[in-house]
């Protein structure tokens, strides 16, 4: 917890109750469901919820946002993130069933009434959205055929509406066909050996649909 006001001190006292309700929500989660590995649970903070921040340092959403998190698992991006920002809506949707009743019973523990959670392909999703976040669940030209046609036209923020997501490592031949994607390292800003390849990738709206 004490990492997460490092570098977000001006939370409000219900964002740090709801930050630090955080381990013990998922750790009695992962006793019924494992959806995070043993050796990450521990480390929760860093490897989880602070990675999932890593977004915030590249983007804030402005009030009304909507933002679509595919492939969430266990709530990440899209938990963090929708403490952080109480006025954006986030659509939560994975595949897997026993992953959204997770991310359902977190949502219920939080009261976070911005947030929806739904089992579903990304390919059945209705509507559109200013931003899609995810955290490195397949390469980027599948992520794109999934999203394509899914981000809205009308732009609200700085960042050009399209895809924020969260990868690591060199990610040169990956973008190789999406010229106008900015890779944001995640070190940077965070100071944790751990984010020394982690990277933000935007990649904007026109080169998406």
């Amino acid at each position: 917890m004490d990492e997460i006001l490092k570098y977000f001190p001006n939370l409000t006292d219900l964002q740090k109750e709801q930050f630090a309700k955080l381990d013990f929500i998922y750790h009695d989660w992962n006793e019924k469901i494992n959806v995070i590995s043993r050796k990450d649970i521990d480390a929760l903070y860093t490897k989880h919820i602070l990675h999932s921040l890593g977004i915030a340092k590249v983007m804030k959403f402005e009030p009304g946002t909507y933002v679509l998190d595919v492939g969430t698992g266990g709530g990440f991006p899209g938990i963090p993130l929708a403490i952080l920002y109480p006025e954006t809506r986030f659509y939560l949707i994975d595949i897997i069933a026993k992953k959204i009743k997770v991310v359902q019973g977190v949502v219920d523990a939080l009261e976070l009434k911005n947030v929806k959670a739904e089992q579903l392909r990304a390919e059945n999703v209705k509507g559109d959205f200013d931003f899609i976040v995810s955290r490195a669940v397949t390469n980027m030209p599948d992520f794109v055929s999934w999203v394509k046609t899914k981000i809205k036209k009308q732009q609200k923020h700085a960042l050009k509406n399209g895809i924020l997501y969260l990868k690591g490592g060199d990610l040169t031949e990956e973008l190789k066909d999406f010229p106008k994607a900015t890779e944001y390292n995640l070190a940077d800003f965070f100071e944790d050996e751990f984010f020394e390849t982690k990277k933000v990738v935007h990649l904007p709206l026109k080169f998406v649909v």
